[in-house]
């Protein structure tokens, strides 16, 4: 199983970056898929899910109304829209597959990991 996340790079207060995670080795239409980032000297922290089909998507409080996921099922891809990014945003940020499950609210539980992908965000 791979998953591969780029698209990472620096980018200016208030503007935009799109990342995205392919993934292989796995049947990608039954897994659920989150974002999930960690800045410097903090620990791993979640940003985005989306379910198998397209729904059960959170996002982060940090983040919403900025950041949208959506994934292409044809290409076994997942994309992070990010848009008025800040300086906070700054992270290396992991692709993840699992799985969505209820237990109080929806929550998703990684089975993979992807390699990650820093983004930075400075003037």
């Amino acid at each position: 199983v791979q998953l591969q996340a780029f698209g990472g790079g620096l980018v200016q207060p208030g503007g935009s970056l799109r990342l995205s995670c392919a993934v292989s080795g796995l049947n990608f239409r039954t897994y659920s898929m989150a974002w999930y980032r960690q800045a410097p000297g903090k620990e791993r922290e979640f940003v985005v899910q989306v379910g198998w089909g397209g729904g059960r998507v959170s996002v982060a409080e940090s983040v919403k109304g900025r950041f949208t996921v959506s994934r292409d099922n044809a290409k076994n891809t997942v994309n992070l829209q990010m848009n008025d990014l800040k300086p906070e945003d700054t992270a290396v940020y992991y692709c993840a597959a699992g799985q969505i499950k209820y237990d109080s609210d929806w929550h998703f539980y990684a089975d993979y990991w992807g390699q990650g992908t820093l983004v930075t965000v400075s003037s």
